[in-house]
């Protein structure tokens, strides 16, 4: 049997607290269900609920009296660490700290709480045997046997740490920081950064030429190379080399090609010079000693061909540009189309420059298919027409001799430069005025023309001051 209570007596509306009209169902102001009120529940507590007495309040502790800490002293070293046993005290279970004045104190061992042991002033306990900085205490460095310490200083131990990273003597420097030593693998120990390999950028300078070689901004690796050396003729005058050579990127191991070949014309030029071998002949023989040795990087055993029919197709090239000043005569040499550039000391002087390409460009030129412009348009104008490599069809060594009548500079290039200064007269204009008398910042200043330009390529560049007496009016070059 179901039972009904009676909806209590609203005073006001739950919804909006206005007071609703007896027998209403729903508030005539908002609407609110009154109906929905819970009813007031009939059951009443039989138990009193009532709230325990508080507890009598603590004792005040009495005042503890701190001991005074004494004032640091000129090194600026803190006051003395103030102990737990060194005041009376209560530890978090309410027992004592064991003090000087407790039964304990002799033996050093303090009174155990429930939240672990507690550390004391003893001479044989935990804190006795950690070394602190005990000046305020004369005899303390006595009775322990250690001598007391001083708190370290930030500044030692951060320039601690700078010298153990800095580089021994003569090793490596970090490119980045410029203070860091270089490790095995090839990072800074100091800051972290990579280096870059060796190849990517190199630099040479002797008395009468320098080179600079980097490896720009698009390639992953240098691929070109170059040699610079002096000798002397037979009667004694100074012979100067200059060796430049691009590795052909779509072949295989094209750093290793250039390396080769700029190393064997070089060793060839220093010694047939010396036994009196004309300048010109020795370029001729350099070249063909510098093919040898990179036909020799594609040589494999037979059964290594037998597995590889088309080895020979991709075997390492490069092309090669070299230049002799030697008996006042200025000797060229190249297979490819790297370049000499004359650049006289006079600006006012006409630049020549002083080889021809092989490559498809320069033939369309030569067969007046094209001019100039037309053909260096088009997009195979760098297709080179002769190489050195095994794969190469025929090699056809292009040698010239000049005696120039006028002091100029001499420059030996790959495309990576002279594509961001073509003509003999931007040659000229890019390079710097005083590039006869500092060869090196010089070709430096060439390598960022062609790396702000772009640097699409591997950059190489050696320059050689030519010095002879004004003989007269002429032409820059004359050809011999």
């Amino acid at each position: 049997m179901s039972q009904s209570h009676q909806q209590p007596a609203l005073s006001k509306c739950p919804g909006c607290e206005e007071p609703p009209v007896a027998g209403d169902l729903f508030c005539g102001a908002c609407g609110y269900d009154l109906s929905a009120v819970p009813a007031r529940p009939d059951d009443r507590p039989t138990m009193a609920i009532t709230v325990p007495p508080a507890a009598p309040a603590a004792p005040a502790a009495e005042a503890v009296r701190w001991p005074t800490a004494e004032e640091t002293d000129s090194s600026d070293v803190p006051a003395p660490v103030v102990r737990p046993a060194d005041v009376p005290g209560t530890d978090s279970g309410g027992r004592p700290l064991t003090g000087p004045d407790t039964p304990d104190a002799e033996s050093g061992r303090g009174a155990a709480s429930p939240s672990g042991p507690v550390l004391t002033g003893g001479p044989d306990s935990a804190a006795a045997r950690v070394r602190h900085d005990d000046r305020a205490d004369p005899g303390g460095a006595e009775t322990s046997g250690d001598f007391a310490l001083a708190a370290p200083d930030p500044r030692a131990t951060e320039h601690a740490a700078a010298l153990a990273a800095a580089p021994a003597p003569g090793a490596k420097v970090c490119v980045a920081c410029r203070s860091g030593r270089v490790d095995a693998d090839g990072y800074c120990e100091n800051c972290g950064h990579a280096q870059p390999r060796e190849r990517d950028h190199m630099e040479q300078e002797l008395d009468a030429v320098a080179a600079v070689s980097d490896r720009g901004l698009r390639h992953h690796r240098n691929e070109d190379s170059f040699a610079v050396s002096s000798t002397a003729l037979p009667d004694g005058s100074p012979a100067v080399v200059a060796i430049v050579c691009d590795g052909v990127s779509s072949a295989s191991r094209p750093d290793e090609a250039s390396a080769a070949a700029a190393s064997a014309a070089n060793e060839a030029l220093l010694e047939s010079l010396p036994r009196g071998t004309h300048p010109q002949q020795a370029m001729h023989e350099a070249i063909v000693a510098a093919s040898e040795a990179v036909n020799a990087l594609a040589q494999e055993p037979a059964g290594a061909r037998e597995h590889d029919a088309h080895r020979h197709q991709n075997a390492p090239a490069c092309t090669l540009v070299g230049a002799i000043m030697a008996g006042g005569l200025l000797i060229v040499g190249w297979v490819g189309d790297s370049r000499v550039y004359w650049v006289p000391e006079d600006r006012t002087q006409p630049t020549a420059r002083l080889t021809e390409d092989d490559s498809w460009a320069a033939q369309m030129v030569a067969a007046g298919l094209m001019n100039e412009a037309e053909a260096y348009a088009d997009e195979r104008a760098h297709a080179i027409t002769g190489w050195l490599g095994a794969d190469a069809y025929e090699l056809e060594p292009h040698t010239a001799a000049f005696k120039p009548d006028r002091p100029g500079l001499v420059v030996v290039c790959t495309d990576g430069l002279w594509n961001y200064a073509e003509s003999a007269e931007e040659m000229a204009a890019a390079v710097p005025a005083d590039a006869r008398e500092q060869p090196l910042h010089a070709a430096r200043a060439l390598v960022g023309h062609a790396l702000d330009g772009g640097g699409h390529d591997n950059v190489t560049v050696a320059l050689l001051p030519f010095a002879v007496r004004p003989q007269g009016a002429g032409s820059a070059c004359d050809t011999v």
